[in-house]
């Protein structure tokens, strides 16, 4: 079966070349900036995103203001692959937390390409559930792991997402990120950074340390990593085996 031509975006280039045919012609690209708000929850979503860089962040509004993120999406996926099989209606907020550029394609059409092909159907529902399970492991992480270790995390994650060791995050998205108070993120950010796992002034993080950022994370990093792996590239799955 042809593949789709290489995107930036892992959805898009996993698609067969028949598929990608179907969607190509309402696709079009648009700056993703920092903080700009995508969906509020209850609101219908109108497009799915489709990021080549930048990572989206979804996040749950709590009643007393508080704002925690539950998950993330980036160059390897899609945001808003549940709408374009069902309801539009948004369950959470997206947010833009680091910014870049995505392809975006009007759920109505998105939706009417899926009605069209199995194939398109079936790689919209993997990746959703995909981001499932990355809430699952959130909310498991978030109730038992260290604000340390969900840190790091978290930024491992971000990288993974946004291809870059550099990362723009303020301290009330890094609290949002890992369901904190943003003392809590400003001791622990201190502390990888005394360890030298990264640098970390007025918003500006690099890793430094990989290995150690990696030590110092909980078990969830590596088990998004290969929830992943098994949803959305079934091939290395198959030929580890």
């Amino acid at each position: 079966m042809e593949s789709a031509p290489r995107s930036p975006n892992g959805f898009l280039s996993s698609l067969t070349a028949d598929d990608f045919e179907l969607i190509r012609p309402h696709l079009r690209t648009t700056d993703l900036q920092q903080e700009m708000v995508l969906v509020e929850v209850d609101e219908t979503l109108k497009r799915a995103y489709l990021p080549h860089r930048g990572v989206i962040s979804l996040v749950v509004k709590l009643a007393r203001g508080e704002h925690v993120q539950v998950a993330m999406v980036g160059r390897d996926s899609i945001f808003g692959s549940f709408s374009a099989l069902g309801d539009a209606v948004a369950l959470n907020s997206a947010v833009v937390l680091v910014p870049g550029v995505a392809s975006t394609i009007d759920i109505d059409q998105l939706r009417a390409a899926a009605d069209q092909s199995a194939t398109l159907r079936a790689a919209l529902a993997r990746h959703g559930l995909a981001v499932y399970a990355q809430i699952q492991q959130t909310a498991g992480c978030n109730a038992s792991h260290t604000v340390e270790s969900r840190l790091a995390r978290c930024l491992l994650q971000t990288r993974d997402l946004s291809g870059s060791d550099k990362l723009v995050l303020t301290q009330e998205s890094m609290a949002q990120m890992i369901g904190a108070r943003r003392n809590s993120v400003s001791l622990v950010a201190s502390t990888l950074q005394q360890a030298n796992f990264i640098h970390y002034s007025r918003g500006h993080i690099e890793i430094t340390n990989l290995d150690g950022l990696i030590r110092t994370s909980c078990e969830c990093y590596g088990t998004v990593k290969a929830q992943y792996t098994r949803l959305l590239h079934p091939h290395i799955r198959c030929a580890a085996a």
